[in-house]
């Protein structure tokens, strides 16, 4: 084996098998590379067709010390070409019987790779919060972890207090009528520096009755297994959630705020690593042509995200809310954003907005958030998304639709003030009236101010020097390679 080889750290991570997730821990995945890591990047074989797909089937070649292994996911496959996010409660059922043996095996096939020179020994692991199992797996081959929570640093403190409010009584919901009868809007009084959250913002799978519920039991694996790595990161700063950050260094020693990895990979020298991309969809780039023939910060763009579906009634809203505004707009309609079919829009519609309105598949999200024509952005609030805009400078509309986004949506509109929350029972007048408050009105205005001095202080966070790109040197420098030290002795 080569002395290169030999010495070079080598870092296995493994996401939660959605866009999301895949997207953050690919951008930690390459801040490690830049900074010498060799790489093992490990998705489902599901996701992994879709990624050569969407790509291309030599798109993940060429990437000198940065590979892609895949373990499979234990479900029955799809019908059709599969180009579709999975049901989420069945990964989690199957993340919870059915992934820790091919992954233990996958890291037994690499262990045997590095023996004869093939790569460098696996050093550390660093796994997705939401993939417990893996935490047992590297127990069991003697590797440490480094834990990444893809969400917001204020969903995960809330998350974690699961324990405190069933032991008040706060849940489980006492029967469904609670669902309804205002109760949801309860304050969470119980957690320190989140008093002004509701139950509603807190994770929608504590919504139940069942106290033995399968997503109970999950979220509470999740904690326990959290807390048993040598370290968390977040992709977030100090400057964006300070509260939340005081609350979970109570609670985990070794806690490090390392983002927005956006801003830090835009600022890294000699990114080579800047053609690989984790998107699952094919992106439509020629969204961009038209976005140059629209003015600065003219054009709302729309976009739910990877996971949310929504009925054909509430997209009609959406589509006549955004038309009868008369704003420009680019829309991101994925193929399975309807529940129950596809997407069909009238031709009175399509010709109401035939001058000023776009709607296409998938897009280069960075890019056409950074696009100077782009004055603000209707969003599912997933913590990627989130990030993305205000590295922008972007304000939002925010229509939440599951896990974290609620509490994303309370932050965004109620702490930091850049975005208007849309009602979960959408209404095209109240979409038409939102929209144009956001981009001609006063609060808009300020609003976008604000989004911009936020994008000016995340990029000093980032920087050299800055609290961010400190914690990425002291969690590669203190955590990673000094675990390798140990770990080589």
């Amino acid at each position: 084996m080569s002395n290169l080889v030999n010495t070079k750290p080598h870092a296995v991570l493994i996401p939660f098998p959605a866009q999301g997730h895949i997207n953050a821990l690919l951008k930690l995945a390459k801040l490690l590379h830049l900074r010498g890591f060799h790489i093992t990047f490990v998705n489902t074989e599901y996701n992994h067709k879709r990624l050569l797909k969407s790509r291309g089937s030599n798109s993940l070649d060429g990437f000198y010390g940065f590979n892609f292994e895949t373990i499979p996911d234990g479900l029955t496959p799809l019908e059709g070409d599969g180009d579709v996010t999975q049901d989420i409660y069945s990964l989690i059922q199957s993340i919870l019987t059915k992934f820790l043996h091919p992954f233990s095996e996958l890291l037994t096939k690499l262990h045997d790779s590095a023996i004869v020179g093939l790569i460098p020994p696996v050093s550390c692991l660093v796994s997705d919060c939401f993939m417990p199992f893996a935490i047992q797996a590297a127990e069991e081959h003697e590797l440490p972890t480094l834990i990444f929570n893809p969400c917001s640093a204020c969903t995960f403190a809330s998350t974690l207090h699961l324990a405190t409010l069933f032991q008040n009584g706060v849940l489980p919901i006492k029967d469904e009528k609670y669902l309804t009868n205002g109760y949801l809007d309860t304050k969470l009084e119980l957690i320190s520096g989140l008093q002004s959250f509701r139950l509603s913002d807190h994770l929608p799978l504590i919504m139940t009755t069942n106290p033995n519920d399968v997503m109970i039991k999950y979220m509470i694996e999740v904690e326990n297994k959290s807390r048993r790595a040598f370290a968390i990161v977040f992709n977030t700063s100090n400057e964006l959630e300070g509260d939340a950050i005081k609350i979970l260094d109570s609670m985990f020693p070794s806690l490090y705020t390392i983002g927005p990895f956006v801003s830090l990979l835009n600022q890294s020298p000699h990114n080579h690593l800047t053609s690989l991309d984790s998107s699952l969809w094919k992106e439509d780039t020629k969204c961009l042509e038209w976005l140059e023939s629209k003015e600065s910060g003219s054009v709302v763009y729309v976009n739910f995200g990877s996971i949310t579906v929504m009925s054909p009634e509430k997209l009609l809203e959406f589509a006549w809310g955004l038309a009868n505004s008369k704003k420009p707009f680019l829309w991101i309609i994925r193929p399975d954003l309807v529940i129950g079919g596809s997407v069909v829009l009238s031709s009175e519609f399509v010709n109401e907005i035939s001058d000023r309105g776009l709607i296409t598949s998938w897009c280069p999200q960075e890019k056409v958030l950074n696009h100077p024509s782009i004055g603000g952005f209707l969003t599912h609030c997933g913590w990627n998304s989130t990030i993305e805009s205000i590295c922008s400078g972007v304000p939002m509309l925010c229509w939440p639709f599951y896990g974290d986004q609620l509490a994303n949506c309370r932050y965004i509109c109620n702490e930091l003030e850049i975005g208007f929350e849309i009602n979960t029972n959408v209404k095209r007048e109240e979409v038409e009236k939102l929209v144009n408050e956001l981009m001609v009105g006063e609060k808009g205005k300020k609003m976008r101010e604000k989004a911009i001095e936020l994008k000016k202080k995340v990029e000093e966070d980032t920087r050299p020097g800055g609290c961010s790109y400190m914690n990425l040197d002291k969690v590669i420098n203190n955590v990673l390679l000094l675990l390798q030290h140990i770990k080589a002795k």
